[in-house]
Parts: structure tokens; C-alpha cells; sequence
């Protein structure tokens, strides 16, 4: 279990050269808000990205995500990338911005899973009304739930695919973390 510091604890220590910040959160959430300084490595790929810093390995980590309860739910697996000592802030980023520490503000295109629940609900409720009008629209219904439920089990969604082609999901302006 990773010990839990308040998020002024996390600032003077980082401040200090004490400890390295890492962000756990997905790139469309850091793009929209992050702790300066603090370096990105979303939990869904955390195991392919090196947490610890190549000059000093033996700097403590200190974790966060928006609220802490990503950082908590994984705890093991976020001491183990650590390999080392590693804390997570209290309340995450959450309580960062409570407490009235700094964030950097960014874009504000929505995550990529919301704008799949909005694309797909759109779609949905269209094949509803749309077969109250012409039957072959509840058509749209069924394809929509199969994609859903395909997505569901394979791990593979096609409307993401078709999302991150759009424009507003091209390009963060250079800044993103993941780019670097």
C-alpha cells in the first residue's frame, strides 16, 4: 500500500529535489489539467514507461490521479514500477487544487471514452426516433449495441478509431506528454 502525503507535503518535497511527481492519468486528462513539473505516465501503458528518474534512481515517487482512487486501486502495481519508495497524494489532483497549489490548464477536448458514451448514445437514440419514422432505422440501434458489446469483449472499438481522426483529437498543440 502506497503511504498517502498531503498535497503540500508532495509540492515541498518535489520542490526540494526530494522526490519525482508522476500523473497516472490518461493524455486527454493531463492535456486539460496538470501539476507543472509533474511527468506523465497514464496507468493503462504504466508498464511500459520507466518511472524512476535516470539520474537519480533512488528519488522517491510520489503518485497521483484526479481523485487518488486509480493511484489506491493500484497500489501493487504502482510500488512495483517505483522499485523503490513511492507515495500517493491524498485526494489526487482533486485535492491539489483544494489546497490551492499551481496547475497548468490546456486544452479542453473531452476524453476519448466520453466522447464515445456521446457518439454512441447520439447514435442510439437516433436509430430510435429515426425508426418511429422509417423502420429500417432501429437498425442503427442493433449496430450500435453489437459495436458496443464487440468492444466490450475484444478490447477493440471502432468508433475511437474513427474519433481520434477528427480534428479536435489530432494534435494537442505540441504539447502532448505522450509525443515527447
Amino acid at each position: 500500500m502506497l503511504p498517502l502525503i498531503s498535497p503540500s507535503k508532495a509540492k515541498e518535497m518535489v520542490e526540494s529535489g526530494r522526490a519525482r511527481l508522476v500523473d497516472i492519468r490518461e493524455s486527454s486528462e493531463y492535456a486539460q489539467e496538470h501539476v507543472p513539473g509533474s511527468r506523465l505516465v497514464p496507468l493503462s501503458v504504466a508498464s511500459s514507461y520507466a518511472v524512476k528518474d535516470a539520474d537519480a534512481p533512488e528519488k522517491p515517487v510520489v503518485y497521483f490521479c484526479n481523485s487518488g482512487r486509480r493511484t489506491q486501486n493500484n497500489a501493487e502495481l504502482l510500488e512495483k514500477l517505483a522499485g523503490g519508495e513511492a507515495y500517493q497524494i491524498e485526494g489526487g489532483l482533486t485535492a491539489w487544487k483544494q489546497a490551492g497549489l499551481p496547475v497548468e490548464r490546456g486544452s479542453s477536448v473531452l476524453p476519448m471514452f466520453r466522447q464515445i458514451q456521446i457518439g454512441a448514445g447520439a447514435a442510439v437514440l437516433l436509430g430510435v426516433v429515426g425508426s418511429y419514422f422509417w423502420h429500417p432505422m432501429f437498425w442503427l440501434t442493433a449496430f450500435v449495441g453489437a459495436g458496443l458489446m464487440f468492444a466490450g469483449i475484444t478490447g477493440f472499438c471502432g468508433l475511437a478509431l474513427v474519433l481520434a481522426k477528427m480534428p479536435w483529437n489530432k494534435d494537442c498543440g505540441g504539447s502532448c506528454p505522450l509525443k515527447k
